[in-house]
């Protein structure tokens, strides 16, 4: 049931800088003035900042960056988001919520935001950093008509649409660590997530839950991760518009996903290509410090390209070719 406090929110979303008067408000939503201003409280006691200007009315800051569905929407005007768009204070991992809501019939582009996680997942197990209020932590259903050996196409195509979208919103120059590791200045600030239920017996994918957290104005990160952990940290947009601006720009590839389009992006966005690069056995990868040049957990090769389905084509020191379709790998400096 949408509230009263929604309804002021979401008038508030579509007007945000200019003002609206209370009476406005309340003839629209067909409430009393009293209704509206106990609204407008409730907003400011979640953290919104809106000012009540004499003879105007109610205005939201522009600078207004707590995250909720009527502030997503008016940037996804043209989408269909009926029944699709939720966004929570606390989850212990949006992919893990997501998971249970595909289970339960959620439709495709079905999108869970979190102002924070509690047990947030990255890749080969490892935890992901959710400090609260300050990153992007989401996660959007999809339902690809292929089998899973073409599933890493899906991580390699949300690395391009985070890119995009990063780079149409604001100044900085997004880079792809292969194969979903978003850096900006050499600093990771954006990790990728996608799992992936399939039929058994056919091989066919039935659904696939793409995780996306990006640090937006995160400090103060774990020593262990401190050295290679960055943040966008950004005046020119809001978590809001980001989230929607990304939430398009995967379901636009992902809507010509086979036509391989945007392999030419990631090749243009890679940080790796033309570089010396260790190359992990599975589980080996540091989380943060690289290891010694003696340890025997890696081997070295070049990246030199990308191939059309993603995987990362390198080169042996014995001039032997290989192309990668996952692991994890870091450039050697």
């Amino acid at each position: 049931m949408t509230t009263t406090k929604d309804k002021v929110l979401k008038i508030l979303e579509e007007n945000k800088g200019n003002s609206v008067s209370g009476e406005n408000l309340a003839e629209i939503i067909g409430v009393s003035r009293s209704a509206v201003w106990k609204a407008i409280n409730e907003l400011r006691k979640e953290g919104y900042f809106i000012e009540a200007i004499t003879n105007k009315g109610y205005c939201l800051d522009k600078k207004n960056d707590v995250l909720s569905v009527q502030g997503i929407l008016p940037f996804l005007s043209d989408y269909d988001t009926k029944d699709k768009i939720f966004v929570f204070k606390t989850l212990e991992s949006t992919n893990q919520t997501l998971k249970k809501m595909a289970i339960d019939g959620a439709k495709e582009g079905t999108m869970v935001i979190s102002q924070e996680q509690t047990k947030g997942k990255g890749r080969m197990g490892r935890s992901f950093f959710s400090q609260s209020k300050s990153g992007i932590y989401m996660s959007i259903l999809l339902k690809p008509n292929f089998g899973i050996s073409k599933s890493v196409l899906i991580t390699t195509a949300a690395s391009v649409a985070v890119c995009r979208a990063i780079k149409k919103l604001t100044n900085a120059d997004p880079k792809i660590k292969w194969v979903n590791d978003i850096y900006i200045n050499n600093k990771k600030i954006c990790g990728i997530l996608t799992e992936a239920v399939t039929d058994f017996e056919s091989g066919q994918i039935e659904h696939i839950v793409l995780g996306i957290g990006v640090n937006f104005n995160t400090e103060d990160f774990p020593k262990e991760i401190s050295n290679v952990a960055g943040s966008l940290n950004t005046k020119n947009t809001s978590r809001n518009e980001l989230i929607a601006e990304i939430y398009k720009e995967v379901l636009s590839i992902n809507n010509n996903l086979e036509s391989r389009e945007f392999i030419k992006d990631y090749r243009s966005l890679s940080l790796v290509l033309g570089k010396e690069i260790r190359i992990y056995k599975a589980g080996k990868a540091p989380a943060g410090n690289e290891p010694d040049d003696r340890s025997t957990d890696f081997i070295c090769a070049t990246a030199i390209d990308i191939d059309n389905n993603g995987g990362l084509v390198v080169k042996y020191k014995d001039d032997s070719v290989a192309s990668l379709n996952s692991g994890e790998i870091s450039i050697r400096v």
